[in-house]
């Protein structure tokens, strides 16, 4: 099976240890309000996380960052927070689009 994320063997014990991070964000308003199916197809990755082995009370999702632009990470709780659990090694993997 060859995905989004290879195959699925390639998930270890060391991977599920850890949480899953589904970040979800578009740039513009504009785009949260134009490109639903881009922001159906973001969440949908919580399904993905799932089938990989990640329960789901242990996947966190973060989409506090929807129309806000990536060019400066100030502003962006959700975006610090998800750097914040990964340089901490809390992350067994991070989903995004």
């Amino acid at each position: 099976m060859n995905d989004l994320l290879g195959p699925a063997t390639k998930v270890t014990a060391g991977h599920l240890a850890g949480d899953a991070y589904l970040y979800v964000r578009q740039s513009s308003l504009k785009q949260v309000l134009n490109n639903t199916e881009s922001t159906v197809r973001q969440y949908g990755l919580k399904e993905r996380a799932i089938r990989l082995g990640w329960p789901a009370d242990r996947i966190h999702v973060i989409d506090t960052a929807q129309g806000q632009s990536g060019a400066s990470a100030a502003d962006r709780e959700g975006f610090q927070k998800l750097v914040t659990e990964a340089g901490m090694g809390h992350a067994g993997i991070v989903l995004g689009r």
